[in-house]
This record gives structure tokens, sequence and C-alpha cells, in this order.
């Protein structure tokens, strides 16, 4: 699963990939498969007689997806964590005593052979499903390091044939909205090279828009299909595909509805992938769900997901997937269902919440009942019931401010204002946050807000909200202005400002305007500059935006696709911001 950030920015911005001529070279060279007219290809499918068989091991058991990654809180710190054995123990001998068997690793080389000797060495009965994780290929640098992830994979699929029952080539790398494509000429022949090499079954996990219209090149390579499905993400990202909000159901029975409707979706596009396999005449070849899951905590940055993540819903949801996977045994559905995931990991940022397990290995409340509080684990704080689900329920409304001016960060005071109260600071996408005097004061003095960006591809960001989902009635500013100081030294190309808020069907909208130096008093010259936006130009970016129903109350952001700057731009100067306020 991809982390992304809030309605704007789509589950992921499409990349075209533009090979140089040296990387095309070492493609061709690498790659067993080459794409010709009609989407043939010069290397033979593996016939109906060399199809793998999924070990019994593999789909008899319940499975999750696994990564051991405690202490980093960004991308970047992945790489200096340390996974010990000891830590890794402690997390495989919690997931075996809910009962899973099988777990998914993503990569092989980052922490892989830790895990897999853990294994062997404490005899646990656990099996695996391997995984490689190529790049896209945009030079000979990536493409020679694709071929040394695939080169590990291979030699631990062949050193632990005992413990890897499968192997997987590949996470979300076709489908269309994927930030880290790779060509499926490309994959095809990565993973025809680990197959070649090795005796397991061999798939490609991706999502089931891919699987529904895949591709030769890849269907005639794989022993089996890992299709991922995500309704409770199609509720925010996708919303027509699902009605979540079942407000014509008792309010008692919504919560139950609701997860009743999502799993309905994901047994309609599991049959999509169905589908797309039938008319190839792959009729026979297996399917598992790769990955599926609920999240248990709305987390501040991520999509917005309130009154649907829950330990409780997730419970709901967990345990449907259960029964499903015991249905594929029997020849009606997938043949395993990875859940996602085992544990929460914090360098996910707004995209964690997932666990079945928090950050401190407490179980929550989903697996609790499969082992004993104290005894198996020592259980996540806070007693539910199945009363206890959320659901829709209408916005409450708040009273509209009438003062003129509503503050959200100034140390001036202005006589008549009303102080925002209750307000966090939050971020998305690695930016760092803090108040402080450094470099100095603004002309509102005291302490100002500085922004460090530190993007993930895609880009950055922070906003204002309200941590315990207060929603303020900001409608008598609609004819008002967004006003803010602010201050980059040098900060390239347009900078993007935006506004959330909720609606009446709890339907989250934003509305973000990018502008560069010049627009609005906005200016790049490591001076102080004030800067006024017309609340009616946030209403002509989206006027489905309601002000009576403010949410964040400002967004200072930078979204690579939205602002024209290359996916992956660092060395971004600091950004500061101070007395920002709306004003009538």
């Amino acid at each position: 699963m991809m982390s992304n950030w809030l309605q704007a920015m789509p589950r992921a911005p499409k990349r075209t990939l533009q090979l140089s001529l040296a990387a095309a070279i070492a493609v061709a060279l690498a790659a067993t498969v080459t794409a010709c007219g009609g989407g043939g290809y010069t290397e033979s499918p593996v016939s109906v007689t060399d199809r793998r068989a999924l070990p019994t091991e593999f789909v008899t058991r319940a499975a999750v997806n696994y990564s051991p990654y405690r202490s980093s809180r960004s991308v970047d710190d992945l790489g200096s964590e340390v996974i010990t054995p000891a830590n890794v123990l402690q997390d495989l001998r919690l997931i075996q005593a809910t009962g899973i068997g099988t777990i998914r690793l993503f990569s092989s080389r980052a922490f892989s052979e830790t895990v897999l000797k853990v294994i062997r060495d404490n005899g646990l009965d656990l099996k695996v499903q391997l995984g490689a994780y190529p790049n896209p290929v945009v030079d000979l640098a990536s493409e020679t390091d694709n071929q040394a992830e695939l080169d590990a994979c291979i030699r631990l699929a062949n050193t632990y044939r005992d413990i890897v029952a499968t192997v997987s080539v590949g996470n979300e790398t076709m489908v269309e909205w994927s930030t880290h494509k790779v060509d499926p000429v490309i994959m095809g022949g990565y993973i025809r090279k680990v197959r070649s090499a090795i005796q397991q079954p061999v798939t490609t996990n991706d999502n089931f828009l891919f699987w529904r219209s895949v591709p030769k090149v890849i269907a005639d390579v794989v022993d089996y299909a890992a299709v991922h499905t995500y309704p409770f993400l199609d509720t925010f990202y996708n919303p027509s595909a699902i009605d979540w909000r079942q407000k014509a159901v008792p309010a008692d029975q919504r919560a139950a509805a609701m997860v009743a409707a999502a799993v309905a979706v994901a047994k309609s596009q599991f049959a999509e992938a169905r589908g797309g396999l039938d008319k190839l005449n792959l009729k026979d070849l297996p399917m598992v769900i790769g990955e599926t899951g609920w999240a248990a905590v709305d987390t501040a940055g991520g999509p917005a997901l309130a009154l649907r993540a829950h330990p409780v819903n997730q419970k709901m949801y967990f345990d449907a997937m259960q029964a499903w996977a015991a249905e594929g045994r029997r020849g009606n559905g997938p043949q395993a269902v990875f859940f996602f995931q085992a544990f929460d990991e914090p360098w996910k940022q707004g995209d964690d919440g997932w666990g079945l397990f928090n950050t401190r290995r407490e179980a929550r409340y989903t697996v609790q009942g499969l082992g004993t509080c104290g005894v198996s684990w020592t259980c996540e704080p806070g007693t539910y019931t199945a009363a206890d689900a959320v659901k829709w329920v209408p916005p409450t409304l708040s009273p509209a401010i009438t003062a003129n001016r509503y503050t959200l960060v100034a140390d001036t005071i202005t006589p008549g204002e009303v102080r925002a109260t209750g307000l966090s600071n939050g971020v998305f996408a690695n930016s760092a946050l803090r108040p402080t005097a450094d470099g100095g004061s603004s002309p509102d003095g005291g302490l100002h807000l500085e922004i460090t960006p530190n993007p993930l591809d895609y880009g950055w960001g922070v906003f204002g909200y309200s941590a315990a989902g207060v929603l303020d009635n900001l409608s008598n500013f609609a004819s008002g202005r967004l006003n803010f100081l602010i201050r980059s030294d040098s900060y390239p190309g347009k900078i993007e400002v935006g506004i959330s808020t909720d609606t009446e069907d709890r339907d989250v909208q934003e509305a973000f305007l990018q502008i560069g130096p010049g627009d609005y008093g906005y200016c790049n010259t490591n001076v102080w500059c004030q800067v006024s936006i017309p609340l009616s130009a946030f209403v002509a970016a989206n006027p489905k935006i309601d002000l009576r129903y403010v949410s964040s109350r400002i967004i200072i952001a930078d979204r690579f696709s939205f602002t024209g700057k290359p996916l992956n731009t660092t060395g971004l100067p600091k950004v500061r911001i101070d007395g920002t306020h709306w004003s009538k």
C-alpha cells in the first residue's frame, strides 16, 4: 500500500518513465521478454503443466504482511534503523500467538535474511512469501540495483527453501496510479529471471485494477495472482465504489452494514481480477488476496477516514476476511488472504495505524480475543464492545464565528479577535515544524513557525487542524481573506496554500492554490511578506468546500505534481510563517 495525503492528492500521481539509451540497453540485456505488436513477446509462456502448485501450508494458514521497523519516523530513517534478531523474534512470536502462520516480506535486502534466520534458528512454524522490490528503471545504476535485489531474492529463496513457500516480485509497480512504475515488459523479465532460478511458485503483488486487465507478458510468467483490494481506502479515494455511509440503515446497525458493504466490494474487485485472468484462458490460475486491511486509527496527515477507522471496525473487517479465506480453502474465493498489516510503522506517517499490534507491540482489539491479555501479549489500553464501532453521523454545526478576525498564529493581540483554541499543527511527507525565534522576528514579533521541508517523492506539507475533530463555522468569512506572513530564502517555483472542510455528507473537501512570487503578495526573497488570499479563490478552486465545517484552517504545502517540480525534488530551503488569521 502506498502512502499519500488528502483528496486533492490522487492515490498516487501518474508518472511516465523516460529511459536513457544506456538504461534501455541494460534493460534489454536483463529482461527475457520483449514486447512486439499485438502484445506478444519472444519467450514462451509457462505451460499449464509447468505451473507450480501453491504449497498446502500456504493455502491453509492465516497470513499477514510484516515489516519489523519500530523507531523510524520517516522513510529517510529506514536505512539507519538496526533490525535486531531479538526484536524480530518477539514480533514473530506475537504473530504466531494470533494463529497466523504465513508472513509476507516486501523485499530481500533490507531485513529479510534476519527474519528468515530467526525463523530457522528458533524452529518457528512460520512460512514466508518472500518479496523482491524492484524500482523504476531510470538509468544503468537503477537497473544494476534491481538486479542485485533479484539476486538476493534468488539466494534467500534457495537458502531457506524449507521456509520460503512462495516468492513475489514487485509491489504495486504496474497499476496506473503507482508512484514507482516498472514497465510490464521489464517486470516480466524480472519475474522470469527469479522463477527460472528457484523452485517455489512466483507471482507479483498488485492492485485489482492491474489484474483485471493484466497483460499477457505478466500473466504468462506467474504461477498465481496476488491481488490487492482496499475498500476501506476506496471510501476516500473512490467514494462512488462503495456506499460507506449506509445512511438508510438504522444507526445501531450502520457500522456492521458499512463493513458488510466493504466486504462485498472486496469480493467484487476480486471477481474483476478473476475475469481479467479468465479472458486470457487462465481460469485455473490460483489467486490470493495479497493485501487488504482496515485502519484502527484515523492518522493525521493521511487520507481523512474518520467515522470509519477504529479498532472495532478493524476487527469486524478482519473477521470477515478470515471467513472469506475459509471459503477460499473450499474453492469459493481466494486461496489465502494476507491482512495488512502486523504492526504499526510510524515511518509511514499519515498511512500508519493499520497494525494488528501498535508500535509498543500491544495487541489491538482485533486480535485480543485470539489470546489472553497479560499472557499471550500485552493488550492496548481501552475496553471495547461491538457497540463502540464508529459509523457515519451528521457533522455538528457550531455557531458561526461573528468576530472580524479569527487568529490561528500570532503574538500580537488584536482587539475584537477570536483566537482559535485546541488546534494542532500536523505534518505530512516528512516535514518538520517548530515554533522558534531563530532567523529573526517577523513583523508580528515573538515566535514564528519554521517549516523544514523533507519531502517524499511527491512533496511535503503542514496544516493546522483540531486533533479532537472540532469543526469551526467560518461561513461569515466567505467574503473575507486568509492572511499570513511568510519568509523563505529563494524557495523555488510555486508553493501551495490550502484549506479543507467537512460537508454535510462527511465527505472531506480541499481547496489548494498554487502561488508564485507576486501572487497575493507572496515573495521568496528572504524577507517577510504579507500574503492575503480571498476566501472566494478557494471556493472557486473547489466549490464543494463548506465554510460551515472548516477542518484544516490553513495548509502550506508543495505537492510537486501540482506545482510543476520534478518528483523527488530535494534540497528545499526552510519556510517561515507567522501572523496567520482569517479576516472579514
